[in-house]
């Protein structure tokens, strides 16, 4: 069976992946997930230094590139310049708390968040439709939560959601799959100041269901599984990975 198969050893063998927002936390952990599952890995990330450290981090095996998520011609030469793409990972993401209130903060955090998706999965689909393939976009609990310390954040995750099942729609037709994952909390850079607090890292931890915080590699799995064939009928979800958090 098919579906079966899909678990197999090299699943993504001959495959082409680009992750956006590759070269740390969550995106670093996927972009290393596909590789091992036999991918040809294109890892994006906004300056040198953190590719430098990514390179320093991973080893060989993946080609970080630098991009400016919000520049429109740098999005359109990158795909020009790949030869064929099997699934796109929608994740970049920044979050400024407290800083979000502010317009020219909030309108940059919205552009890098949501507008970037839209963008990358627009200049994607061509060659997308070429290879039915996937696009797994990166939500946040806070799609379903609030965070008023960072309502760009918020709203720009809660957006992830819509559009996700617009372009599920718009791009279904040509067999290509869009779908997101949810993290919840999950130990990185970006949440190093909840979890190294013990008070902060214990509440956390007590309103899950699993009465733990994740790591990036908990979302590893989901992630691959939305862009394999196991998944070939899921299009336009949005599948939580909070050990239970939202729901508590």
């Amino acid at each position: 069976m098919k579906e079966v198969e899909a678990f197999r050893a090299g699943l993504f063998s001959g495959k082409t992946v680009l992750v956006s927002g590759g070269t740390s936390g969550i995106g670093l952990s996927l972009a290393k997930g596909y590789a091992e599952a036999g991918a040809s890995v294109v890892a994006t990330g906004s300056s040198e230094k953190r590719i430098g450290a990514a390179k320093a981090e991973s080893g060989s095996g993946l080609d970080f590139r630098r991009l400016d998520v919000r520049d429109n011609a740098a999005v359109a030469a990158l795909f020009a310049g790949l030869d064929r793409l099997d699934v796109l990972v929608n994740c970049q993401g920044v979050a400024r708390p407290d800083a979000e209130w502010h317009e020219e903060t909030f309108m940059d955090v919205m552009d890098i968040n949501l507008s970037s998706a839209m963008r990358l999965s627009r200049e994607a689909f061509p060659l997308l439709k070429e290879t039915r393939g996937s696009i797994v976009n990166i939500a946040s609990m806070l799609s379903y939560l609030a965070d008023e310390t960072v309502p760009a954040y918020t709203a720009s995750k809660t957006g992830i959601l819509g559009l996700t099942r617009a372009l599920a729609h718009k791009y279904g037709r040509a067999g290509v799959r869009v779908n997101a994952v949810a993290p919840g909390y999950h130990r990185t850079d970006m949440t190093k100041p909840l979890w190294s607090e013990p008070e902060s890292e214990r509440k956390i931890s007590d309103r899950s269901a699993l009465k733990r915080w994740g790591t990036t590699g908990d979302l590893v799995g989901p992630v691959l599984f939305l862009s394999s064939p196991a998944a070939e009928f899921v299009t336009g979800i949005t599948l939580p990975v909070d050990g239970g958090y939202h729901v508590g």
